[in-house]
């Protein structure tokens, strides 16, 4: 059985960074042809793709947000991680990770809120 589980500050300062895990078990994050991605859903807002890396550790990232996003991962320990640096309060969401987002193989985390205030 396939798990994602999110780790991670839950408040942060606006300019300070933002750093998130996403520990995945039952299956590798090299298994091709499976992607590895981040999404954010705001206050009363929609789901925000912020970007993903693939099995092969190619990373694509959502123009909106690439000037402030890495992904990155360990495969040691299962992991990809999510860095989003000069915070705003505007970046305050809830934070899932997610196999294949938006497709029918897709499995997501239990997600994990992020506030930034100062």
């Amino acid at each position: 059985q396939v798990q994602l589980q999110e780790s991670g500050p839950g408040l942060l300062k606006p300019s300070q960074t933002l750093s998130l895990t996403c520990t995945v078990s039952g299956v590798s994050i090299t298994t091709n042809p499976y992607t590895w991605s981040w999404v954010r859903q705001p206050p009363g807002k929609e789901l925000q793709w912020i970007g993903l890396i693939a099995h092969s550790g190619i990373t694509v990232l959502s123009p909106s947000l690439d000037s402030r996003t890495s992904i990155s991962r360990d495969t040691s320990k299962n992991q990809f991680t999510l860095q989003l640096r000069s915070l705003t309060p505007e970046d305050t969401a809830v934070y899932y990770c997610f196999r294949d987002y938006n497709s029918p193989t897709s499995v997501r985390g239990q997600g994990t809120q992020v506030i930034v205030s100062s």
